[in-house]
């Protein structure tokens, strides 16, 4: 068994936070090769979807707003949008049905999409809405993909997280706030964490099968449809926008542009320098470091923020609890087979 958490411990990439998606992708061919990108069709999805079909992967971008994904990739080479919610287990079943249906395999499934800063809300079996597009929706998608990640002989699933599962750990006892009071940021950094803890345990189970999976931190960045909730106040008050209301670009103070952004992803998707490992959290492009607090926080008031993962998402114990938590939500056994 591989020890994660000694692991855990950036490996001298030779890129960092402010290196670009275009500078880590130099070199690679992605011909033959084929990815899902979730919500590669805005912010850093869309520059992750760009930024692999440029090297020659097809790309298919599954979209909740097909209308918008039309638009977003019109004119990109080896792009393709298709329908599907992750907050609509019937869809997910319809996409992944029709994928699998082409027989081709997964070499690259890049689980971007997510949503923050949302008030109260519930999918339609009552589940909590971050919880369920964040973390569930993913785990049912990769669960159906499992055979076409196979038939890659060597494949990674990438589960972008955030800095923000420092906000809460996976409540076991409530993750949808049927308890307790609904806080927005403690819905949106329990299901970060569940992207880490699934990262973890999927890569346990599934390397024997060439199928590894990374988490990580993209950075903050402004230029998103993440902060369509927030006031430019809020904004200037967090430090990501200057008094004037413009941009602050700091990359390593995780301030980074989309380019900046998707780097971490792509480069988890891609590097050969993480060939033979899997189950890590990363940011800057490299390997993040464990922080040694086991604390997280309440609240977010500026986004000069430490580095590192928390030690809470990298617990085996709750890595196994959340799969088997994850089955019974979704009604689907992720049989590792």
């Amino acid at each position: 068994m591989e020890n994660h958490k000694s692991q855990q411990t950036p490996i001298g990439s030779g890129f960092g936070a402010a290196s670009a998606a275009e500078d880590v992708i130099k070199g690679i061919d992605l011909n033959g090769k084929t990815a899902i990108v979730t919500g590669g069709y805005a912010g850093i999805g869309l520059e992750t979807a760009k930024t692999l079909a440029a090297a020659g992967a097809k790309v298919i971008v599954p979209a909740r707003n097909t209308q918008k994904a039309a638009i977003a990739l019109a004119g990109l080479k080896n792009v393709e949008a298709a329908e599907m919610d992750l907050m609509d287990p019937d869809s997910i079943n319809a996409f992944a049905q029709q994928f699998l249906a082409t027989n081709s395999p997964l070499h690259l499934l890049i689980n971007n999409a997510g949503i923050m800063w949302v008030p109260l809300q519930r999918d339609d079996r009552g589940y909590e809405s971050q919880f369920s597009t964040n973390h569930l929706g993913h785990f049912q998608l990769t669960a159906l993909l499992w055979p076409a990640l196979v038939k890659a002989n060597g494949a990674r699933v990438i589960n972008v997280s955030s800095w923000g599962h420092r906000f809460s750990p996976v409540v076991f006892d409530d993750p949808h706030f049927l308890q307790r009071d609904y806080e927005t940021l403690k819905g949106y950094g329990q299901s970060k964490t569940a992207n880490i803890l699934f990262s973890l345990e999927l890569d346990n189970r599934g390397k024997s099968y060439g199928v590894r999976s990374f988490s990580l931190h993209p950075g903050a960045i402004v230029e998103t449809d993440l902060k369509r909730l927030l006031s430019t106040e809020q904004l200037i008050k967090l430090g990501v926008y200057d008094v004037e209301g413009k941009t602050i670009l700091d990359p390593e103070k995780g301030l980074k542009t989309i380019s900046q952004g998707a780097s971490t992803t792509v480069w988890c998707a891609i590097s050969p320098q993480l060939e033979g490992v899997g189950g890590l959290y990363c940011e800057d492009t490299d390997v993040a470091i464990l922080h040694e607090s086991g604390d997280g926080v309440t609240e977010l008031t500026s986004m000069d923020l430490p580095k590192g993962v928390m030690p809470y998402a990298l617990n085996k114990e709750s890595a196994e609890k959340l799969w088997r938590l994850s089955e019974e939500l979704i009604g689907l056994e992720f049989k590792v087979v």
